[in-house]
């Protein structure tokens, strides 16, 4: 397993991240089956695990905690907030109310008295960057969490919350955490060159781009991804960027083959190859699973390799642009962009 320093914290962290958004609920990841995953990462090597309040409506985080139960000091614990928690209105966004009582929340779930690293899930356009940031500042001198984060945020909001942090004397969010794969390159025209310029760490999701690049999803066969059950307009073939997908997983099957890899260890090699990559987070919801995910921890993509995946990727293009979380909210309502 390789280690980075987590933006400029100073904080080691593994370059594979153990992602639990699959415990619970949405995945059908029973509490055992995570302990024995748990278990696994961290013998090898895996120091980083990433949770959210909203994965299975909190599930996920109780069973983290149940987990890691003995050994809270031997683990970087992430979770996050401002998503929906249940139909009241005021149960999400980035205010100081929500934030607060979301955090509170969490540890309970969780059983531990702080989070290492505290992400604001989504941008709230409905909430100043300065009322997000004092209530994380707060929380933060209050020893709840000892950094804080953002996630899936548009570059131009990235600069605008350093901005503010600076011109407010607050602290800054440290990391960033994107979605980040072969077939969804867009924040390297964007995203990347920002978190590189403001030394942010960047703990990339999706690296196998919802199972695409699993090696489950090829020409010809079925397609068993679990994620096709839950999202099948993602696997929909009559789709142009479904195909253009589909075309382009072919081809890298190929190069994998080439190089003596495995698809996945291709994938995630890619996502660990770039500069401005901390962590590449996984979420498996079997043993199998992360044995295959964890045969990419030493991985490293010759320069032929990653030339040979850009002439089927070009760099800085999204295969499946409208699947992207960090468009402007004015491209998604219509009504925020007429007078």
């Amino acid at each position: 397993m390789q280690y980075r320093t987590l933006g400029r914290t100073g904080v080691q962290v593994s370059s594979l991240a153990l992602g639990a958004m699959n415990f619970g609920a949405i995945g059908r990841t029973t509490v055992d089956e995570a302990t024995a995953i748990v278990d696994a990462a961290l013998e090898a090597g895996i120091n980083l695990i990433d949770t959210a309040d909203r994965y299975s409506a909190g599930e996920s985080e109780e069973i983290v905690g149940k987990a890691i139960a003995g050994r809270r000091d031997d683990i970087v614990l992430a979770t996050k907030a401002t998503m929906p928690m249940g139909d009241d209105r005021n149960r999400q966004g980035g205010s100081r109310r929500w934030i607060v009582t979301a955090l509170d929340d969490s540890l309970r779930r969780l059983g531990v008295d702080h989070v290492d690293l505290y992400q604001m899930h989504r941008w709230d356009p409905r909430t100043s960057d300065e009322e997000t940031l004092s209530a994380l500042t707060d929380l933060q001198r209050a020893g709840k969490i000892r950094y804080f984060g953002s996630s899936t945020f548009p570059a131009y909001r990235i600069v605008q919350a350093q901005w503010a942090a600076r011109e407010m004397r607050l602290s800054r969010y440290v990391t960033e955490q994107p979605s980040y794969s072969i077939l969804q390159r867009g924040i390297e025209a964007h995203v990347l060159p920002v978190t590189e310029e403001y030394g942010m760490g960047v703990l990339a999701w999706s690296p196998l781009a919802s199972g695409w690049l699993s090696g489950a999803v090829r020409e010809g066969q079925d397609i068993t991804t679990h994620r096709s059950a839950v999202l099948p307009e993602r696997f929909d073939l009559s789709v142009p960027a479904n195909r253009a997908r589909l075309e382009a997983v072919e081809r890298l099957v190929k190069v994998a083959d080439e190089a003596g890899l495995s698809l996945i260890q291709l994938a995630l090699g890619f996502v660990m190859a770039h500069p401005g990559v901390t962590s590449a987070i996984i979420g498996p919801r079997t043993m199998d699973h992360l044995r295959s995910q964890l045969a990419a921890a030493d991985t490293v993509l010759t320069a032929d390799v990653l030339d040979a995946i850009d002439e089927i990727v070009a760099p800085g293009v999204d295969l499946a642009a409208h699947e992207k979380f960090d468009a402007p909210p004015a491209l998604l309502d219509a009504t925020l962009r007429r007078r």
